[in-house]
């Protein structure tokens, strides 16, 4: 299998289950500040230019969530079995895929990145995080995972984000869901979790936030 990466949220979900997997891997940078994946040979894999993607035996999957769910489904793990647990282990996961995720992605771009400083986006995208952040701590208060008494791709997605919260949620991280920092502190003593997060101590990537970046990550932004 190859695994399309570079060390931000997204990919490091997919990252987790293969680390918990133990699955062989050969392990691809892309490097985003670069514009790697730009580049032809990689939208011939993902052709909407984001990591993470894998290719396994012949078959293509880009997007996180498509990741968590192939890999676990191949392989018959992290999986909950029950209608009730399966029900809530899927809900959970698009509450993150189109809620969490997108709304932090957001919050980072216009906390940290917009050109300007634009006092509704900045209000509009950190309140809805805290929003969402608010949801899963009511939950986690009444369930130790997501999906009930069984670790899943539900929880993998969430410690994705919440392991940068402090990024949008500046030096409280996640003190004030008490809930979610239990079980993000959990999974991140994982070894799978530490090796997930040791991937890029090997990687020799662009570090530096510059113009050059800019055009790579928001492409879209750059004048004709």
């Amino acid at each position: 299998m190859k695994f399309y990466f570079h060390p931000s949220p997204n990919p490091l979900k997919a990252a987790l289950l293969i680390e918990e997997l133990g699955v062989r891997y050969e392990l691809i940078a892309v490097d985003t500040f670069k514009g790697e994946q730009h580049q032809a040979a990689f939208l011939a894999v993902n052709p909407n230019a984001k990591v993470p993607a894998i290719t396994d035996d012949g078959v293509t999957v880009f997007d996180s969530h498509a990741i968590l769910l192939y890999l676990a489904n191949r392989h018959d793990r992290f999986i909950a079995r029950s209608p009730a647990d399966h029900g809530a282990m899927l809900s959970w996961l698009m509450f993150i895929g189109t809620g969490l995720s997108p709304f932090s992605g957001q919050a980072v771009h216009f906390l940290h990145h917009a050109p300007e400083a634009i006092a509704y986006a900045r209000n509009r995208y950190l309140k809805e995080v805290e929003r969402h952040y608010r949801v899963l701590d009511e939950r986690l208060a009444v369930s130790p995972y997501l999906a009930g008494d069984e670790y899943t791709i539900a929880d993998m997605a969430l410690w994705g984000w919440a392991s940068f919260a402090g990024y949008i949620l500046g030096d409280k991280g996640l003190t004030g869901y008490p809930h979610v920092k239990r079980l993000i502190d959990e999974i991140a003593a994982r070894p799978a979790a530490i090796r997930a997060q040791a991937l890029k101590s090997g990687l020799a990537l662009k570090a530096d936030f510059d113009e050059e970046t800019r055009r790579a990550l928001f492409p879209q932004n750059t004048p004709a």
